[in-house]
């Protein structure tokens, strides 16, 4: 059968299975199988069990559990809550102060948890209430919430991002430097929005806040700096050769267990293992479906379909802008239905050799790639930033929450579109900083 045509068929297999409910990493692995016996005999199935394990067997992926022990530790205590009321404080001077601290809240914590539910979760019980008490529109104050948590997968230390680093075998350090501006660029565009809403709606009023004494900007600081502080020594390590992205990780996520416990008394032998148990349950679905996904990549490239879509794409007499564009939206597409992780191990190995061949940067791809996954975030069918804001406020009905993140979807497209034009901005700290 023509590898194309085969292509085809496993594409279509693949969304029926993936559709029926069974999880990302068996709906792999029966596809997998299946085509195996199919086209290659049932004696192919013998290197599965080696492949399995076989891609479990890289010291990088250590990182990924102990950066969400990170996340998870930091997410079981009251720190999103002091992280916000912190900026509040500092910025209730600024025009539209507390959409802007919401939005801050949400980058510095998504810096020290990696994860987007949990920073939608940790922000959101505080930010919503108290935007919407002040008069910000619902829309803005669940929209804001919704969009701020995507910063998760962009913003560094990012578990999307070392999965994509060892889909492709790109450099982790290089790839968490390629987010920090893009990451501060969605920040930026995010917060200029929320203002420019609340203003058009106007409840100008809502744009002056209390103000706080120099006494409380200053009581609530020793409970969030540490934490900021960890987050800075765990990139100056890896950035400084100080040690490698794994041990990193196990070293800041020691250090935020006991910062959870002391300063946040999480002595509690329940809440400590509640913390090690999610993060277990976590940390072994996104290494399975890496190891699922390592025997797709096999059964693809065993019958020829990765090399065939390759070479066929590389034929094609296209603008390379133009492959670029058709990429973009078969991503924002596949992120509509399937989480960020899925996404980037089964479409990372096939789309790098042909946008590597196109002339893009790798570095720069990945961080094009996240965006489109932060945009399936927040967008439906699947769109779980959504259904978390939703069980945060459920009197905000999930039609105005989705009301209010499509214009922060329409930041990220502006994003994206920045980002061709100026791809220094995703490579040039990567290349300062590692040369």
């Amino acid at each position: 059968m023509d590898p194309l045509l085969l292509g085809a068929l496993v594409a279509v297999a693949t969304i029926a299975v993936l559709f029926s409910g069974v999880s990302v990493g068996i709906g792999l692995l029966i596809v997998s199988a299946g085509f195996l016996i199919v086209f290659d005999g049932m004696r192919s199935l013998e290197l599965m069990p080696e492949i399995l394990f076989g891609k479990l067997d890289n010291f990088a992926l250590l990182s990924i559990p102990m950066f969400i022990i990170m996340g998870a530790s930091i997410a079981s205590t009251r720190a999103g809550a002091d992280l916000y009321e912190a900026l509040e404080r500092w910025l209730t001077r600024v025009p539209g102060g507390l959409v802007i601290s919401n939005l801050g809240a949400c980058a510095l914590f998504s810096a020290m948890s990696g994860s987007s539910p949990a920073t939608c979760a940790a922000i959101g019980k505080m930010g919503i209430p108290e935007m919407r008490k002040r008069g910000y529109p619902d829309a803005v104050a669940a929209g804001s919430i919704a969009a701020g948590g995507t910063l998760g997968i962009l913003i560094p230390p990012s578990v999307t991002m070392i999965v994509y680093g060892i889909a492709t075998e790109t450099s982790i350090g290089r790839l968490f430097l390629a987010g920090v501006f893009p990451g501060l660029l969605l920040v930026t565009l995010f917060m200029a929005w929320s203002l420019y809403s609340t203003w058009r709606s106007g409840n100008t009023q809502v744009l002056s806040t209390r103000v706080y004494s120099w006494a409380e900007k200053v009581e609530v600081l020793p409970r969030v700096l540490p934490f900021l502080l960890i987050i800075l020594g765990v990139l100056y390590a890896m950035y400084g050769g100080v040690a490698t992205p794994s041990e990193t990780a196990a070293v800041g996520a020691l250090l935020c267990m006991l910062i959870a416990m002391i300063i946040y008394r999480l002595w509690n032998p329940a809440a400590l293992w509640a913390v090690l148990r999610d993060s277990t349950k976590e940390s072994v679905m996104i290494l399975f479906i890496i190891a699922a996904a390592g025997v797709f990549s096999y059964m693809l490239s065993s019958l020829f379909i990765t090399q065939s879509i390759a070479e066929w794409i590389g034929t094609l007499d296209v603008n390379r802008w133009v492959l670029m564009g058709a990429v973009n939206l078969f991503l924002l597409v596949a992120g509509f239905f399937l989480p960020p992780v899925a996404v980037i191990l089964m479409a990372a190995p096939i789309l790098l050799p042909i946008i590597t061949a196109a002339g893009f940067d790798p570095i720069w791809f990945a961080v094009i790639l996240t965006i489109n996954m932060e945009i399936g975030l927040i967008s439906p069918p699947v769109g779980l930033n959504l259904y978390v804001i939703n069980g945060i406020a459920p009197d905000i009905s999930l039609k105005t929450i989705l009301t209010g993140s499509l214009p922060f979807v329409a930041c990220m497209v502006i994003a994206i579109i920045i980002l061709c034009v100026f791809p220094g901005l995703a490579t040039w700290l990567p290349t300062a900083v590692m040369g």
